[in-house]
């Protein structure tokens, strides 16, 4: 188990833990805090990803297996004082493990090959809460790849890792990517790129039944205040509203994220889904002019 007791937090090991908390550092030396048992849990999953574990001994005792676990994969185990680990951790409440760890997204071109099936688009989001759910999201509803676009939040920004709730591990994420770059690479795919915006041409219902949603799709999510730019919706193939029913104004990223990733993971595992497909008829493959 963790030895002496750190109480300092001008120790140079939580020094050098703090400054991550600051994307300057964390982009200089590519790591990142990720805090909670169940970050750190997803984390071990992941070979060299977990680099040191801070905990308290209070949780060291509440989540043995997990420290346990740590220290038979080599990774250093410091045990902090509960004034320190308050120092060190980006909550109110802390919970008592703090983990070191290397950055895990990977590049364009490793995410698109093989050819994805479904894939998500940040562009413009910058609420990181929201992205860390729109993440989450996307790994429940079995995506192969999250982008964030260079105009977006820092993936590794400690409300997004914590948003996620360890999906950052699990889903392969590029991190940075510009726009005019990232859709012709989705089109070489194979992919349909659909943006997901309140003055869409098609409901959502309409794809779904269309069956625009049965082919290979990226889903293309913006800003949460005003929406994506006209040059991405210029851009794509086609721009899809999620109709509202009653007399709510408008859905919240993250709930109109899951709403259509939730359709296309439906009309795909029922079976339909053929990488490369031709538009269905139902539905044009080019957005009007």
């Amino acid at each position: 188990m963790a030895g002496r007791e750190l109480t300092s937090i001008r120790s140079p090991r939580v020094k050098s833990a703090r400054r991550l908390a600051k994307r300057t550092f964390r982009h200089r030396e590519r790591r990142f805090l990720a805090e909670g048992p169940q970050a750190v849990r997803e984390a071990l999953g992941l070979p060299g990803v977990l680099t040191e574990l801070f905990t308290t001994a209070e949780a060291e005792s509440r989540h043995a297996d997990l420290v346990t676990a740590a220290e038979r994969a080599g990774v250093p185990v410091l045990r902090v004082s509960g004034e320190v680990m308050a120092e060190l951790a980006q909550t109110v409440t802390p919970q008592g493990l703090l983990g070191v760890c290397t950055f895990v997204d990977v590049s364009l071109a490793d995410a698109l090959s093989p050819p994805p099936t479904l894939v998500t688009v940040l562009a413009h989001v910058r609420d990181p809460g929201n992205a860390g759910t729109v993440l989450r999201t996307a790994d429940a509803a079995g995506c192969d790849a999250v982008v964030f676009t260079d105009a977006s939040v820092d993936p590794y920004n400690g409300k997004c890792v914590r948003a996620s709730a360890g999906s950052l591990f699990h889903v392969p994420v590029v991190a940075g990517t510009r726009f005019e770059t990232l859709i012709g690479a989705l089109r070489e795919c194979g992919l349909t790129v659909l943006a997901a915006d309140g003055a869409g041409e098609h409901t959502l219902d309409a794809a779904l039944d269309g069956g625009l949603l049965d082919r290979p799709t990226a889903w293309v999510f913006g800003n949460e205040a005003w929406g994506l730019p006209e040059e991405i919706l210029r851009a794509v193939d086609h721009v899809v509203r999620v109709p509202i029913y009653g007399r709510a104004e408008s859905l919240n990223l993250a709930t109109a994220a899951a709403v259509c990733l939730y359709a296309s993971a439906r009309a795909q595992r029922a079976g339909r889904v053929v990488p490369g497909a031709a538009p269905a008829d139902g539905v044009s493959s080019a957005r009007p002019s």
